[in-house]
């Protein structure tokens, strides 16, 4: 199942102008490897960032919503972002389901 998980962080707290938070996100990468099977996340799909929005979007394969709230914790991102995990379809597959005579999204 595709996950988008939307962090958001202050200029205050963002890594270019707060030390505690660049140790935080230059450490994330390596952590997320680290954890990736421990919390069933088949996938890193994609991950971006804003600088300018102070946003970062990363869209994982995973089992549960609630797996990808512990991976945000463990690694570092909900203790300086505020995370926002949104189930996601992909468009191809979702418009073939709306196409077809049972079309339950």
């Amino acid at each position: 199942m595709l996950f988008g998980i939307f962090a958001v962080h202050s200029p205050e707290s963002c890594p270019l102008n707060n030390t505690r938070s660049k140790k935080i996100f230059l450490e994330i990468e390596n952590k997320m490897k680290l954890n990736i099977k421990r919390f069933h996340v088949s996938k890193v799909i994609a991950f971006y960032m804003s600088v300018l929005e102070h946003e970062w979007i990363i869209v994982l394969d995973a089992k549960s919503a609630h797996d990808i709230e512990q991976l945000c914790i463990v690694t570092g991102i909900s203790s300086i972002s505020t995370v926002k995990i949104v189930p996601m379809n992909d468009f191809k597959k979702t418009v073939k389901r709306l196409a077809s005579k049972n079309s339950i999204v």
